[in-house]
């Protein structure tokens, strides 16, 4: 779910831009990290800290809102 709502989020340069300057993570970081499961939370809580982004990435994905908050749940357990 995470590298999905990823791709989504790299899809818009604004978007992405926004996401690092956020979460303090450089494009290296992100890069050498996606297999972390605390990037992957952080990609996720990017998200759902943005209803409008968590809502148009759940419906681009396929997925419910609820599963991304779920996923971002059982990375940070």
């Amino acid at each position: 779910m995470a590298l999905a709502a990823l791709g989504w989020v790299l899809g818009d340069q604004d978007r992405a831009e926004r996401l690092l300057s956020l979460t303090g993570m450089t494009p290296d970081v992100l890069r050498e990290g996606i297999g972390q499961a605390y990037v992957q939370a952080a990609v996720l809580e990017f998200l759902i800290n943005h209803e409008p982004d968590l809502v148009a990435a759940a419906d681009d994905l396929q997925v419910k809102p609820e599963a991304i908050v779920a996923a971002h749940e059982r990375l940070t357990q």
